[in-house]
């Protein structure tokens, strides 16, 4: 029986934590060697949704697993020894598997059991959102469905990161389109695309998507936010050359779709992860 990705990241999890036990209680120096680590490895790793300020993170992480099991697109991974303190805790990878909230609910906040991820902001948006949802839409004796509602503002409240575009790579900025699949021969990333035209209901592989566009764009048209984080711009340079492309919105959660669909070799866009205060 082929092992999923998850299944893999825990048992390694699980094999590593042992050696890792032993090692600590042979070695006395052990723990001052992995707080350095921690401290010049662990702030690059992308955390997953609702992720507490790093500093606590990883005190607050039991490594669990928890919520690398429960992801649908199995998107989180967990940390190496070579990451020190932070060894075993979640983090997302977003060139090689995005999060593109697949799961509709933020099931990796709500199922930490420590709130290293922290649900409580993310349901206060969705409840607030809801809110004032009914009173936009006042219509008497109507039964109101909040899923949808509370879903996008969750979404929409994830600030894990931020979308930083090289324009110098960027095919639309140099005024070139994009003809064929996005990433390269044995690409395993997946996504649901939000194009409504697809109505896609589950996840799909990255490369089963063939895109013909005159300018590219797949990193605009495939955020499963929209326009409120990304958007094409048009721009004219002072020698008159109109040209569009990419600019990140205020509305940006970090969540790395543009990075894992965007075609350009070596990487045009990158997350830089935000600390929560």
């Amino acid at each position: 029986m082929k092992k999923s990705k998850s299944d893999i990241n825990r048992r390694n999890f699980l094999k590593n934590s042992a050696v890792a036990v032993a090692a600590l209680g042979a070695v006395g120096v052990g723990a001052n060697y992995l707080k350095k680590l921690n401290i010049e490895n662990s702030k690059a790793l992308l955390r997953p949704p609702g992720a507490v300020n790093e500093d606590e993170f990883v005190y607050a992480c039991i490594k669990c697993g928890l919520c690398v099991q429960i992801c649908p697109i199995e998107a989180i991974k967990l940390a190496s020894i070579k990451d020190g303190l932070s060894y075993g805790t979640p983090y997302i990878d977003p060139r090689g598997q995005a999060c593109d909230f697949s799961c509709d609910a933020m099931q990796c906040v709500e199922t930490c059991p420590t709130a290293a991820l922290d649900f409580i902001p993310f349901k206060k948006a969705g409840e607030d959102a809801f809110v004032a949802y009914q009173k936009a839409n006042p219509v008497p004796g109507k039964d109101y469905n909040p899923i949808a509602v509370q879903s996008k503002a969750m979404k929409s409240h994830t600030k894990m990161g931020l979308a930083v575009i090289n324009h110098k790579t960027c095919f639309a900025r140099n005024g070139k389109g994009f003809k064929g699949s996005p990433r390269e021969d044995g690409f395993d990333g997946i996504y649901r695309s939000p194009n409504p035209k697809r109505k896609e209901r589950k996840a799909s592989a990255v490369n089963d998507h063939q895109f013909n566009r005159e300018i590219c764009d797949l990193c605009v048209t495939e955020c499963p936010i929209g326009e409120t984080a990304i958007a094409m711009e048009e721009k004219i340079t002072q020698n008159g050359e109109v040209f569009s492309r990419p600019m990140i919105k205020d509305g940006c959660t970090g969540c790395g779709v543009c990075v894992m669909i965007c075609p350009s070799t070596p990487d045009t866009i990158i997350i830089e992860k935000l600390e929560t205060a």
